[in-house]
């Protein structure tokens, strides 16, 4: 899927995997291009470290921290201040790989704005059988590439993201996909929300934000509008309809989970 692993460049590929050996080996051939590759794996049960360590990465063991402070301590073991933080079920193109080796070079000669902090790629994800190309599923800009030392990911415990360290600091776009290659169920994938949306509702809750009926009731009804109908959605097919029906339900329960566990703690 990639070109050939010749002339790698000082870039750090970071990763984060839990019994990830189905998908880990497609992602690493991605990275071939990185001179240093580190795993942080939270004692995978399958062949996840045998696979990471046949492709040449590093890798160190951490108990699971919540994926926010999981990646920063991911991040924290790279050799290089620029990283590229991939999950396991990603794969980079051929044509966002050149992106980087690009971008790479400008850093290394110098040519990079002083407040440039990091890179948005689009990505491309891949939802019961075929890949989406409008709607929420793309481009769906993921910050991904950045340097440690101007930015860093959030605490969250879960939809962590990369936020600048000091103001004054901005992020680019870079061209060409990062593949999202998740090969699950629609019934695992519905668990996985399911467990996203109790993360978030504590997350909620633990601030005391209470939302009302109306933010409930209008928040699907408004992503609906802006996924499916303006950016098109409806053109991936019944797959399209189908993610944009989960996403509309997980902002509704979402709010209904921070409702009940609000009132519990009120009735204590």
């Amino acid at each position: 899927m990639n070109s050939a692993p010749h002339n790698p460049i000082a870039l750090s590929a970071v990763l984060i995997t839990l019994n990830a050996g189905s998908q880990l080996d497609a992602a690493l051939k991605s990275l071939k291009f990185c001179d240093d590759i580190v795993i942080v794996d939270s004692n995978s049960s399958d062949n996840t470290v045998e696979i990471a360590t046949r492709q040449g990465a590093r890798v160190v063991q951490q108990s699971w921290l919540g994926f926010g402070p999981q990646k920063q301590f991911a991040v924290a073991q790279a050799r290089h201040d620029w990283v590229l933080c991939l999950d396991a079920d990603e794969r980079v193109t051929p044509q966002l790989e050149q992106s980087i080796r690009a971008m790479m070079l400008q850093a290394e000669q110098g040519l990079l704005p002083d407040d440039l902090a990091g890179f948005d790629m689009p990505r491309c994800n891949f939802f019961l059988g075929r890949y989406l190309r409008h709607g929420e599923g793309y481009p769906d800009y993921s910050r991904r590439l950045f340097n440690r030392k101007l930015a860093n990911w959030s605490d969250d415990a879960v939809h962590e993201k990369v936020e600048l360290l000091t103001a004054g600091r901005h992020f680019e776009k870079l061209h060409g996909d990062l593949l999202h290659e998740s090969a699950e169920s629609l019934d695992s994938y519905l668990v996985k929300q399911n467990r996203y949306t109790s993360i978030q509702a504590q997350a909620l809750a633990a601030r005391g934000k209470w939302p009302s009926v109306g933010k409930m009731t209008l928040s699907p009804l408004v992503r609906f509008i802006k996924f499916y109908v303006a950016r098109k959605g409806f053109l991936d097919g019944w797959p399209g309809l189908v993610h944009i029906a989960i996403g509309c339900f997980n902002s509704f329960i979402k709010y209904a989970k921070v409702r009940e566990l609000m009132s519990n703690q009120r009735e204590k």
